[in-house]
């Protein structure tokens, strides 16, 4: 299939992965039509491909008519809105669940059969939370409408503007400790972000026939090595402390009470701590890169680029052990 005159909407495409997203399509060709809620916050979108080839279109998910425009005169369809924590009217429920079935009436009324939705691993309907329940929800509304529906799940996403390892990076300039949640022995495999997008791409570009992906990294890490990794990364010397569950469960207490102030983001809340104590790894018998022919990037190569900039001296001090050698 080459995809050089075809259009393809993209809900999410202002977001982490979205961006990574829009020029993976590009570079396959497609045109773009990047649904977004708040379009002019978004224009550096407009720049990634060729004068046209990226265009934006505001839209909503929670009302249906915008959805409709969105899709409307589009070859396939890419979801990749999501959200780790709930604001307001931007729910788990709203977004997660109701928002894939959603976009899944308005493709069945355009006829549109190509469509990828991003998720997460862990997904699961009978989770016990509710970020995985909905998770889960929405991936069962999206494939009783469109079948062919593929679905992608990501482990946690690493790359340059990531939330996992600038977050932790950033809290070691002023904490003298890093809690290890649930004594930080959760399992993860890191994926590197342009990877989940050339696979999201591809998905499209060869055309949907209903498969589900969980696409992790070459490796499998704890949050305790992960933790490491970042301090050692940045040249840093912390105190990593064992946090019981119930700890935690307070500490996410407090992140959702700060949480609704505005303009704050939780660093915790009590639903991501339901999510810790599963692990996030790639089942034994999933499909994954494999079947897009790429072999993904590991943290080791790909973290320290962008993490260098929280070394105690600036972005360009070297590490002790090299300075020593």
């Amino acid at each position: 299939m080459t995809p050089t005159s075809n259009l393809v909407t993209v809900f999410g495409g202002s977001g982490f992965l979205g961006r990574y997203v829009i020029r993976a399509l590009v570079a396959n060709g497609w045109r773009v039509r990047a649904a977004v809620r708040n379009p002019h916050t978004a224009h550096e979108l407009k720049v990634i491909g060729d004068v046209g080839q990226v265009q934006l279109m505001q839209a909503n998910l929670r009302f249906p008519t915008s959805v409709a425009r969105a899709v409307e005169g589009a070859d396939a369809v890419i979801n990749l809105v999501g959200v780790l924590f709930e604001a307001g009217r931007q729910s788990f429920e709203a977004l997660h669940a109701t928002a894939p079935d959603t976009i899944g009436a308005a493709c069945t009324a355009a006829n549109i059969t190509n469509v990828a939705h991003v998720s997460a691993i862990g997904a699961d309907v009978n989770s016990e939370s509710d970020y995985a329940r909905t998770k889960g929800e929405g991936e069962a509304n999206l494939r009783a409408l469109i079948p062919t529906a593929d679905i992608l799940r990501p482990s946690i996403v690493f790359g340059t503007e990531d939330e996992f390892f600038n977050r932790f990076a950033k809290m070691s300039a002023f904490a003298p400790a890093l809690p290890l949640i649930g004594g930080g022995q959760t399992k993860f495999q890191p994926v590197f972000v342009e990877d989940v997008a050339k696979a999201v791409a591809e998905s499209v570009t060869r055309g949907t026939t209903g498969m589900t992906y969980e696409l992790g990294g070459p490796k499998t890490y704890t949050f305790k090595e992960l933790l490491r990794f970042m301090l050692d990364t940045i040249d840093k010397k912390r105190l990593l402390l064992p946090m019981p569950w119930f700890a935690a469960n307070m500490m996410g207490f407090c992140g959702e009470l700060s949480g609704a102030l505005p303009f704050v983001e939780p660093f915790l809340t009590r639903d991501q701590v339901k999510n810790l104590k599963v692990d996030n790894v790639v089942a034994e018998d999933a499909v994954g890169f494999e079947a897009f022919d790429i072999q993904p990037k590991t943290v080791e190569a790909i973290v320290p680029t962008y993490l260098a900039k929280y070394r105690k001296y600036g972005e360009f001090y070297e590490k002790r052990e090299a300075i020593e050698d």
